[in-house]
């Protein structure tokens, strides 16, 4: 492409329409502050999976049933629906789930209708099984929104009250809450709901000849009210109704319930009583038992402003109808975390932006350096503006993004700047060097800058719930750079075009000491307000003024002079060392020792790799914020005994977190709250596959760490050993202690998936997975916790057989006997009894120590009318039926419409995944399974596999747009071959650095760093190689000659070195600016701005849970750049040279020829 003397006819518009723009940029400023404020903050963002849930509810029947009867026939119809990439489901007791995954191209709608088409199908089959009531089994299909799920806060309610008393204050704490339109629902745990229970005593139920029938139809038919019509009489018409609802349950003792042969009351053969539920939840917080509130919020709605309002809800309460002594704590706050995670992302990027400004004063002049450094918050300010309307919340990823893209911010400035700064100095006016200035690079400007988004884009195909999570970064990222672009064509060319200057001057006294006055008042005036006040708004605008004064008056007396010194002395002189190393690299052999020394370099950093190898993760290894302790009993075990197994680890936990409590103000600095769980919601997401039945036999104790940086020092992973380590040896019972997940769910590290071929047994399976499990155990593979396969034979099962020939002379049938015995185990609701705005369920059953009597249960007498004699029968339940005890499973798992199970472990701390999981598969190389069952890697090493797959793709997606791009700007194989090469050199640096820093190579992190380098390096090599051909175009004008190659080598060589000088200082701003833009993130280093302007106090420390995540993608572009940058202004000259060169070569030859 040539260039000419020629304008930006875009640049040009905004350098003559100086005021309109600068109205524009103040529009800019505002609406992006509105963004910035309002937008919803959450940690990660939200993830809504391209799944559809089918779960069915089938009472009293065990998992092999409910997979025969629910889960297979739905199965066949879903295996016909197109889209449909994957099939898990899972069958338990009561209760079944399928889970179907479309693929993305897939809307989540269409697959819902999908789904419901064909559960209608199956419903209408005539195989389709009943419920009690004769209705029925009605599948559920829904989708599932994870953040919907999760509690944002639980509110924990306890002191010296009863647990209904508690409840009664949540409830009503439940219903103001719910009025908040960002809260989805209210859970409340620790205590069940009540109902009216019907106790029958089966003695005198059988001697008064009643059955369970009779008082189901005689509650039923007296408890309720009803219209009898309308009755005209006297010109009026009258509403009939007929009011027989009880008012209390008491009432009910006195219902009839048969009268041949004497009348029989309720009361006479039940015990009526209005009480709690059967236990099925425990919840305690740091001992004590709580009644507790998890506060869950609605999908896309702001976390902070939903958890403000909550307080605000509660603040009100206590004021109107809470008792002063009832005490109410907050745990698992999340508004404290995201804001917490906002701050801290917030400050890297204020951290970044004073780093690269103080680059850009010394090496460009304060006043440059604010056209260029206006590019940062312009440039955010838009990007909030355009997320903000599309719906985006701000979350970590889209804060990575602009922290990613802080130092990439400045590039198109700094080059726009430094070409108009250089017009200026040949003595070009202002508004002429600003046009011409721009016109000569706003092609090579845009051209970089695609490469850059090129690099980042492929990341938004990324598939899968990964893509899902990953998709913020790069849309954040492609926005923010074209905003950028933008500013440097649009906003810088209004400044440069109308207040550049060449020399900076300093402040004067008379302007120091105006200054001086006017901030001195501002700030004292405003502190002492906001120290009267106590508010920290006011004392802020104090100190930000009363440091401003600091800085000028710094400014004046010593940056001023030391920034002069570096441009007009250093920066001189560097540039005349890179000359004079230019024109002897260029000399004779040198340029060719240097290509072979630098390609030598590249394959020493592979050999280098190859020697020392980094440990490889899939995702940064996480300190945990959350120490979760999970107890299973066998299915089966009464919730009293898991509560005393929880008791016992939640004793150790405490005992451990005591040493944390600070003695000056006793108050735990490590843990923000110990909240343990029995039963209800006690489940491990990881391997309880979305059962929602009811958990007796296990509990759960988690730990919630404070922020980081209230730790003082302490390493929760530490912690975390230490439980490990104290809770072992509960007999009967599996505990693991696992940690936070960081990122998206994707199972277990270490996770070894068995499949059965169709008709393959169960039971063969599962002793195959023991016998595996055994197996990897005899190999002494350090770093494994403990492996668990997530099926068992241990639920307790009593199988009734029935005598048809016997039962059916009796008159029994098969239907009868199990109804009766499900309604005296389980009980059966007959009615409801409503109190206030309240419904109590009303249920049958068999009086507690009967019901748990197995003699009593199985010889009680059936009750019925002889249907041929019309005698009342009584026949035994024994006498036509027998029992067996066995054992079956807990749940049954399917994937692909196979049998499934999992064997799996977390990993000790300090070992790696991906070589214990590497280990395991050496090892099972030499295990024989028998025929039909075949094992693979599923969790995590199953998702590491898929990311790796596109990381690839993805690669491979970004060269060949960046390649596309260079072509199209320099219509030249070898011109594009030259840059490209540079992005090798990249690679080779993160080689080095990792090598050298010992570090891990994080599969996510470093893919992700290497493909952004690939587009983030190639500017550099663009802006070199095109001010090379735009000076080759200016001396092929100069010479009258028609085209490069008719300058001579020598004439090339001059153009070469002078390019590069004059590209040296943006070539080494554009890569200085990307480092230190990151080096916050990579290294840790958090600096609260926002603490040192309103208290003094920056709270400086090193480390955090960002820097856990994000910094091996910066330390990743750091290497690479910096690496690259160095031998770029290096290698470019010198390949460009050497091509020019052999092409002269050949062109001689050929003439000799």
């Amino acid at each position: 492409m040539s260039h000419k003397n020629k304008e930006f006819s875009i640049s040009s518009w905004a350098i003559e329409n100086r005021v309109t723009v600068y109205i524009f940029t103040l529009l800019i400023v505002v609406t992006g502050l509105i963004a910035y404020v309002t937008m919803p903050r959450e940690d990660f963002p939200e993830i809504i999976e391209n799944k559809v849930y089918i779960s069915s509810v089938f009472p009293g029947n065990s998992a092999e049933d409910v997979e025969k009867l629910i889960i297979k026939p739905l199965e066949k119809q879903i295996k016909n629906i197109s889209g449909v990439e994957k099939v898990t489901a899972s069958s338990f007791q009561d209760y079944g789930m399928i889970i179907a995954e479309f693929s993305d191209k897939v809307s989540i709608e269409d697959a819902k209708t999908k789904i419901k088409d064909k559960v209608d199908i199956v419903k209408a089959d005539t195989d389709w099984p009943n419920l009690d009531n004769g209705s029925k089994v009605e599948p559920s299909v829904f989708e599932l929104n994870i953040s919907e799920e999760v509690p944002i806060l639980n509110i924990n309610l306890k002191g010296n009250y009863t647990t209904q008393q508690l409840k009664d204050y949540g409830k009503k704490l439940q219903d103001d809450i719910e009025e908040i339109p960002e809260v989805k629902k209210v859970d409340i745990l620790g205590v069940d709901d009540k109902e009216v229970e019907i106790a029958v005593d089966i003695f005198k139920m059988t001697a008064a000849q009643v059955s369970f029938d009779d008082i189901q139809n005689a509650v039923k038919y007296e408890n309720m009210t009803l219209s009898g019509g309308n009755l005209i009489s006297q010109g009026s018409r009258n509403n009939i109704r007929i009011v027989g609802e009880i008012k209390d349950p008491k009432e009910l003792e006195n219902i009839v319930i048969k009268h041949n042969g004497g009348t029989v009351y309720l009361k006479d053969v039940a015990v009526v009583s209005f009480k709690e539920k059967e236990k099925t939840t425990y919840a305690r917080e740091k001992g004590k038992e709580v009644v507790m509130l998890n506060v869950k919020k609605r999908s896309g709605q702001n976390m902070i402003s939903a958890i403000e309002q909550v307080k605000e809800k509660l603040t009100l309460a206590h004021e109107n109808y809470l008792p002063k002594d009832l005490k109410v704590e907050l745990t698992n706050d999340q508004s404290s975390r995201v804001e917490h995670q906002v701050d801290e992302l917030s400050n890297h990027i204020i951290f970044g932006i004073v780093l690269v400004m103080i680059v850009l004063m010394f090496t460009m002049g304060l006043r440059n350096s604010l056209f260029v450094g206006a590019a940062i918050p312009l440039s955010m300010m838009i990007a909030f503006t355009i997320l903000a309307a599309f719906g985006l919340t701000l979350n970590t990823m889209v804060l990575f993004g602009l922290v990613m893209g802080l130092g990439l911010l400045v590039d198109d400035g700094i080059v726009v700047v430094d070409n108009v700064f250089a017009n200026m100095k040949k003595g070009m006016p202002r508004v002429q060097a600003s046009k011409v200035g721009i016109g000569e690079i706003a092609w090579p400007v845009i051209s970089s800058t695609a490469t850059t988004l090129m690099a980042f884009l492929p990341f938004a195909l990324w598939p899968g719930t990964m893509g899902k999570f990953m998709i913020y970064f790069p849309i954040t990222l492609s926005v923010t750079l074209t905003a950028s672009l933008f500013v440097a064509m649009v906003v810088n060319a209004a400044m440069t075009g109308g207040s550049m200057d060449i020399e900076d001057r300093n402040v004067t006294t008379k302007t120091a000491k105006k200054y001086t006055l006017i901030l001195g008042i501002i700030g004292i005036l405003f502190v002492i307000i906001g120290n009267v006040n106590d508010t920290k708004f006011a004392r802020g605008i104090g100190h930000f003024a009363l440091i401003s004064l600091g800085l000028m008056w710094l400014y004046k007396w010593k940056m001023y002079q030391w920034t002069q010194d570096f441009q007009h002395s250093f920066f001189p002189r560097l540039e005349e060392k890179y000359k004079r190393f230019l024109a002897k690299i260029l000399t004779g052999r040198n340029a060719w020792f240097a290509l072979g020394g630098i390609i030598g370099m590249l394959f020493l950093s592979i050999f280098l790799l190859g020697l020392f190898p980094r440990k490889v993760l899939f995702f940064p290894e996480n300190i945990p914020r959350q120490v979760i302790t999970y107890i299973e009993y066998p299915q089966g075990t009464d919730i009293e005994k898991t509560n005393k197994a929880t008791l016992f680890v939640e004793k150790q936990v405490i005992d451990i977190m005591k040493k944390y409590i600070d003695p000056k103000t006793n108050e735990n600095y490590l843990a923000e709250s110990i909240v343990s769980q029995v039963g209800v919601g006690a489940g491990n997401p990881n391997v309880d596959a979305g059962s929602a039945n009811e958990t007796p036999f296990k509990g759960k104790v988690t730990v919630n760490f404070s922020e980081f940086k209230f730790r003082r020092g302490v390493n929760t992973s530490d912690v975390l050993d230490e439980i490990r380590a104290r809770v072992k040896g509960i007999a009967g019972a599996k505990v693991t202690v696992e940690k936070d997940a960081n990122g998206p769910p994707a199972g277990y590290p270490i996770s070894v998936q068995l499949t059965g071929a169709a008709g393959t047994d169960y039971d063969v399976m599962l002793k195959e997975a023991d016998k595996m499990i055994a197996f990897i155990d005899a190999k002494k593979i350090a770093g494994i916790e403990r492996l668990n396969v997530d099926v068992n034979k241990e639920s307790p099962e009593l199988e009734v057989k029935v005598d048809r020939v016997n039962a059916g002379s009796l008159g029994v049938s098969t239907g009868q006997l199990g109804f009766n015995l499900r309604r005296s185990v389980y009980g059966q609701e007959i009615s409801t009894f409503k109190e206030g705005d309240d419904d109590y369920n009303i249920v049958v059953r068999m009086q507690d120590d009967q019901r748990k009597n197995e003699n009593i249960l199985f010889n009680q007498s059936l009750t019925f009318r002889n249907q041929t004699n019309g005698q009342m029968m009584q026949v035994p339940i024994s006498a036509v039926s027998s029992t067996e005890k066995t054992n079956t499973y807990n749940q049954i798992k399917r994937k692909n419409y196979k049998r499934i199970m999992t064997i799996y472990s977390n990993v000790l701390t300090g070992y790696n995944g991906d070589e214990i999981t590497k280990q395991i598969g050496t090892e099972l190389k030499s295990y024989e399974l028998p025929k039909g069952i075949s094992y693979s890697f599923s969790g995590v090493q199953e998702e590491q596999g898929k990311n790796q797959s596109f990381l690839m793709y993805a690669l491979f997606l970004a060269m060949a747009g960046i390649t596309i791009i260079i072509v199209l700007q320099f219509n030249s194989v070898s011109k594009t071959l030259v840059i490209l090469f540079t992005v090798l050199l990249s690679f080779s640096g993160v080689f080095y650095g990792y090598v050298i820093a010992n570090m891990d190579f994080v599969i996510l992190m470093t893919m992700m760093g290497i493909i952004s380098l690939a587009g983030i390096v190639v500017k550099n090599g663009i802006v070199l190689m095109d001010f090379f051909v735009l000076l080759l175009d200016k001396k092929v004008a100069e010479k009258d000659v028609e085209s490069h190659n008719d300058l001579s080598l020598v004439e090339i060589k001059e153009v070469i070195i002078e390019s590069g000088k004059n590209r040296l200082r943006p070539v080494l701003l554009t890569a200085l600016t990307a480092v230190l833009g990151l080096i916050p993130l990579a290294i840790g280093l958090n600096f609260d701005f926002f603490g040192l302007i309103t208290d003094l106090n920056p709270h400086l420390y090193m480390g955090g849970d960002n820097v856990i995540f994000w910094s091996p993608l910066a330390w990743t572009i750091i290497f690479g750049l910096t690496y690259a940058t160095v031998l770029t202004l290096v290698m470019v000259p010198v390949m460009f040279y050497l091509v020019k060169r052999t092409k002269y070569w050949l062109r001689d030859r050929n003439k000799v020829a």
